[in-house]
């Protein structure tokens, strides 16, 4: 998803490393710390003055015109230093965009691993918060060798490359394109066989490639629910990558009965979608009602009793009340599916909720979910109410005239 969107899209950032996943700018900064290399200055054979404090037009320049040298150890240091000055400064990624080519450059010479890290960093620095950049690195021919990093036995260049796939996928000009080359296919592997840093990276690149219909349909096609629901059984419920998981997971059960059945056999599936929906954020406890709701939907008397059992109510109840307005309404709309009433109302109304819940409490195994359900059900009456007093409040000091 493109998370530079308000919808469900990331232009995330979330980077390799030092950089959470979980952190609330969608861009992602570089994934290590950009420091100058000392040593290399001190034995590199170019002599050359850049201040490390200072990142003043003449700093640019010399910089630009080492990145264009022919010696790779000027290339190196060069690299090193746009990746430090653009780490914040969006005024320092404007003035380096004319650095993007030959840094993409740098990424197809045969050199040592460490140029193609210090390339791959200075270009993910460039790209965040960068639409211009992040179009431009495309254009400038990075793509192939990204996705050979990607399939490269190098654990760090495998990192570098989900990363930088993540941000550059969060612009609207480059999805078609990245879908178009091949990249859904590999970014699914790194989820499967990745290290944990490059499968949260390449979930939320795919999650940012899934808003495109012609992606979303190459996603399907490479039926990725195992592995991303292993992911999430790993990861926080609360985090980042639980809102992008259970995003694709909606999106994927949607597509058909397989999906849907998958989800339902893979043991602790259910389980992990109903977590999210008790402890994972407002979006991401939206996309695991939608989920629930859209199984259930799809055959209540298949799906019914798989959802009950992991104990979905006590979170139900609070989204009723607490989630957001779509949230709302489809916690309102499973919890009559999950009555045991075989033709249930596909609208409820709020005063029906009380009905819904005490049919279904009586239907709940041991006492410590049943009583659970209850309290909730208790504290759920009481922010109405309160809720609605509030409203009334406000409704009668709009009465009350000067």
């Amino acid at each position: 998803m493109d998370l530079a969107g308000a919808t469900s899209t990331v232009d995330s950032s979330s980077s390799s490393s030092s950089v959470s996943s979980t952190a609330t700018s969608h861009d992602c900064d570089s994934p290590r710390g950009g420091d100058v290399d000392h040593e290399l200055l001190r034995t590199t054979s170019v002599s050359v003055s850049v201040s490390l404090s200072s990142s003043s037009s003449a700093s640019i320049q010399r910089v630009l015109s080492l990145i264009r040298s022919e010696d790779p150890d000027s290339r190196l240091f060069a690299a090193k230093e746009i990746r430090r000055l653009t780490k914040t400064s969006h005024r320092c990624r404007r003035h380096f965009s004319q650095a993007v080519e030959p840094l993409v450059s740098m990424l197809r010479f045969e050199s040592p691993e460490s140029h193609h890290e210090a390339a791959l960093l200075a270009l993910l620095n460039l790209a965040v918060k960068d639409e211009k950049n992040k179009v431009s690195i495309i254009e400038a021919g990075a793509l192939e060798p990204i996705i050979n990093f990607l399939q490269c036995n190098s654990t760090t260049l495998q990192e570098y490359a989900s990363a930088s796939l993540l941000t550059l996928s969060a612009s609207a000009t480059n999805k078609p394109i990245i879908g178009a080359n091949g990249v859904i296919p590999l970014l699914v592997k790194v989820i499967q066989h990745g290290s944990p840093q490059a499968k949260v990276d390449a979930v939320m690149a795919l999650s940012n490639l899934s808003t495109l219909s012609t992606n979303l349909c190459m996603i399907i096609a490479t039926k990725p629910l195992l592995p991303i629901l292993s992911l999430l059984k790993s990861s926080k419920k609360s985090s980042k990558t639980s809102e992008k998981c259970c995003s694709l997971i909606e999106s994927l059960i949607v597509s058909g009965e397989e999906a849907r059945t998958g989800l339902v056999s893979y043991e602790g599936g259910v389980f992990a979608v109903v977590e999210v929906l008790e402890n994972g954020s407002l979006q991401a406890r939206e996309h695991s009602v939608g989920v629930l709701l859209t199984l259930c939907q799809s055959d209540r008397s298949k799906y019914r009793e798989p959802i009950l059992r992991e104990g979905v109510i006590p979170g139900l109840l609070e989204l009723t009340v607490q989630g957001t307005s779509k949230s709302r309404t489809k916690a309102q709309r499973l919890l009559s599916l999950l009555r045991n009433s075989k033709s249930p109302r596909s609208e409820v109304q709020p005063d029906t909720i009380e009905n819904i819940v005490s049919s279904l409490i009586s239907h709940i195994d041991g006492d410590d979910q049943s009583g659970k359900a209850k309290k909730m059900l208790a504290e759920m009456v009481q922010v109405s109410m309160e809720k609605s007093l509030r409203h009334l409040q406000e409704r009668a000091s709009t009465l009350v005239r000067p």
